[in-house]
């Protein structure tokens, strides 16, 4: 299975980035962190990260029929991008949604989500290991 997890805008900054909402692990750690459980269940897991919403697009498209599952977490583009929300309908593949912080309790304006309206799941408020849950759903969907 091959997973595809995307990172939107500022997420590099993981580390820096108002650690009283993300807390001091960096992108790297992230990433770390990512490989190594996708290792563990026995999935591929390719990580990308753009601050271009039309790189991330591209991303998207470029996983259609080669991709099995994206785990994305736009970012800021979670509440503007109609673009990403398109491009993942377009490829059709099986999407979970992840947030390290939990935006429900943030600011009016972060309780809309436009790729939400695609995605299967949202995984919102469990730091990094919200996108070990996203591949552990996904691999768990493919059984099905």
């Amino acid at each position: 299975m091959n997973i595809l997890v995307i990172n939107g805008p500022n997420l590099n900054m993981l580390g820096i980035r108002e650690p009283d909402i993300y807390g001091s692990d960096t992108y790297e750690g992230l990433c770390k962190m990512i490989s190594a459980h996708a290792e563990s269940i026995g999935v591929t897991a390719e990580i990308y990260q753009s601050n271009h919403e039309g790189y991330l697009v591209d991303k998207i498209q470029a996983a259609y029929q080669t991709a099995d599952g994206i785990v994305i977490n736009p970012a800021a583009y979670t509440h503007t991008s109609v673009a990403l929300l398109d491009a993942l309908k377009a490829v059709g593949i099986p999407a979970v949604e992840v947030h390290i912080s939990d935006v429900s309790k943030r600011e009016d304006f972060r309780q809309i989500s436009f790729v939400r309206n695609y995605c299967e799941k949202t995984i919102a408020g469990h730091g990094f290991r919200g996108y070990l849950e996203a591949m552990d759903y996904l691999k768990e969907r493919t059984k099905k």
